[in-house]
């Protein structure tokens, strides 16, 4: 089983496969001439400039999700590690139960 992709991979994956759509584009424009190359060029240029923003808007929400996630895992750690030691009691109470029970 492969592993889950998050968001963040998958708009990771988007701006890597926009970046190669760009350089496609580059490389498509070497072979005309005239000014469909003058419009290409203006076109490669536009999009990479929107990926840089794409890119930095990204990264910033990206940064501020993990914050948050982290700011949100220190406030209930305590209580998650709470719940778990009530969990592994009350487990140890059902096998008892079923041990006294069953005669064991």
């Amino acid at each position: 089983m492969g592993a889950k992709k998050t968001g963040f991979d998958e708009v990771e994956a988007l701006l890597q496969d926009i970046g190669t759509k760009i350089e496609e584009l580059i490389e498509k424009g070497k072979e005309v001439g005239g000014e469909a190359k003058e419009e290409i060029e203006k076109k490669v240029k536009d999009l990479k400039e929107k990926r840089t923003t794409l890119e930095a808007e990204f990264q910033k929400g990206k940064e501020k999700v993990e914050k948050l996630y982290n700011e949100k895992k220190e406030e209930m750690e305590p209580n998650l590690s709470a719940s778990a030691e009530h969990f592994k009691e009350g487990f140890k109470e059902i096998l008892e139960g079923l041990r006294k029970l069953l005669g064991k």
